[in-house]
């Protein structure tokens, strides 16, 4: 059986895409699958990684996708203790602009941040 989640994909606008690469690496110590796009297609896409069935996205750059700090935000996986992430972000450039702050002891932590790009970015973890 799949697993029943409301959110299956998200993409984060970008303008620059090699600098939100390098940016999103550097935060979240992974490599982004930029292995490109159907043929024909204008569209620039960087893929996060993921399990397979897992909830991911990419970084896409395209005409008409702005990115902007209003809107909906998409929170990413914080790992053990979003601290880490958060400060990476920072340090890369980031404007943080909720630090890591509680939830519940059920819900764990959120913090937000603005990335490269100008997009408000959450972050959550349980510690």
């Amino acid at each position: 059986m799949m697993p029943t989640n409301v959110a299956v994909w998200f993409e984060i606008p970008v303008s620059d895409l090699a600098r939100a690469v390098s940016f999103y690496e550097t935060v979240f110590a992974v490599t982004l699958d930029q292995s490109g796009c159907p043929s024909g297609m204008t569209i620039r896409l960087a893929l996060f990684p993921a399990d397979k069935g897992a909830v991911t996205g990419c970084l896409i750059e395209h005409e008409g996708h702005t990115p902007g700090d209003s809107g909906s935000i998409v929170y990413l996986n914080g790992g053990v203790d979003l601290s880490e992430p958060l400060a990476r972000a920072e340090a890369a450039g980031a404007r943080i602009v909720v630090p890591k702050t509680p939830i519940t002891p059920e819900l764990g932590y959120f913090a937000q941040f603005i990335d490269s790009e100008g997009n408000r970015i959450g972050l959550h973890s349980m510690g």
